[in-house]
């Protein structure tokens, strides 16, 4: 008797939730392509008029003429730099960034790596170094912090007189450290 009680119930919660499932179809606003979905007519009619609300306020705003009762739409301007951003606006933006650092050399063991390192600063003490364990059982030693290639070159032209397999090498670097 309870086991029935229970089916009816269940049932007739079914019965009176009713989805008045849907197809619609949406175009994407940037490349155009159709989007079918399925959903019920109330959570539609619900995207609808926030998408709606969305496209009043961020596409334009409004104005009115003092001589005319009619209303038009003015576009947003938005505002792109006509020159290239200098280093210190790029970092503002983003402390690390992609450039350049000279990689002095590749070791098999840190006991070398730091050999290397404290031989280089006695050479460069101005040029930090730093080493690079990513790739172990090997190990980058990588000295400086550069935005461009060619203003890493100077400092290239100085190492490569004492570690002649110096090159300059694609990597993260902190912006501030940067020269």
């Amino acid at each position: 008797m309870r086991n029935l009680i229970k089916i009816i119930s269940v049932l007739s919660l079914f019965g009176f939730y009713n989805i008045d499932a849907q197809q619609i179809v949406k175009k994407d606003t940037l490349a155009g392509t159709e989007l079918v979905m399925t959903m019920d007519s109330k959570v539609n009619g619900a995207l609808e008029s926030l998408e709606e609300k969305c496209s009043r306020t961020s596409g334009s705003t409004s104005y009115r003429d003092n001589d005319e009762d009619n209303t038009s739409t003015k576009p947003t301007k938005i505002y792109v730099p006509n020159r290239e951003l200098t280093n210190a606006e790029i970092c503002r933006k983003n402390p690390r960034i992609l450039g350049y650092k000279i990689q002095i050399t590749t070791v098999k063991s840190n006991e070398e790596a730091n050999e290397v390192k404290s031989y280089f600063r006695k050479r460069f003490p101005n040029l930090k170094v730093e080493t690079d364990a990513s790739l172990r059982p090997n190990y980058k030693i990588l000295a400086g912090s550069y935005f461009t290639k060619q203003s890493a070159a100077s400092d290239l032209a100085k190492v490569r007189e004492y570690f002649k397999s110096a090159i300059a090498v694609q990597y993260r670097i902190f912006c501030a450290e940067a020269k």
